[in-house]
C-alpha cells in the first residue's frame, strides 16, 4: 500500500468516526467504533473496520443501518475530504479485537 493510500485511510477513519457517531440517526446504529480503514492503492475502495458494543443481533443491525446510510456517509465523507473520487466503503467488523480476547482466555485458562 502506498504512503497517500495509508494518509487518506487515516483521515478517512478520523472523519468516519465522526459522521457515524454525530450524523446518522438510525436508530438500528448502536456505539460503534471506526478501528482502521484499508483503502486500495487506486482509492477507489475503503474497507472500513468496526467493532459494536452488544450481542451479535446489534451487530448485523449495525452493518445493515451502516448500509442503508452508505450513500449519505459517502456524501458526508467527500465534502470533508477533498478528493477526485470519493472511495466506495465496504462495512467490515474487526474480528482482531474478539481474537486478541479469546486468546486471552485461553492463556488465562491454562495458567489455571
Amino acid at each position: 500500500m502506498s504512503l497517500r493510500s495509508n494518509r487518506v485511510g487515516e483521515q478517512m477513519k478520523k472523519e468516519l468516526s465522526e459522521i457515524i457517531s454525530r450524523k446518522i440517526k438510525d436508530p438500528r446504529v448502536g456505539f460503534v467504533t471506526v478501528t482502521d480503514v484499508k483503502v486500495t492503492g487506486d482509492l477507489q475502495q475503503a474497507k472500513v473496520y468496526i467493532t459494536v458494543l452488544g450481542t451479535d443481533y446489534n451487530r448485523e443491525e449495525t452493518l445493515k443501518g451502516l448500509a442503508k446510510a452508505k450513500g449519505f456517509i459517502r456524501t458526508e465523507l467527500g465534502t470533508r475530504i477533498r478528493l477526485r473520487k470519493t472511495p466506495e466503503l465496504l462495512f467490515e467488523f474487526d474480528e482482531s479485537i474478539e481474537y486478541g480476547n479469546r486468546i486471552e482466555r485461553l492463556i488465562d485458562d491454562l495458567n489455571k
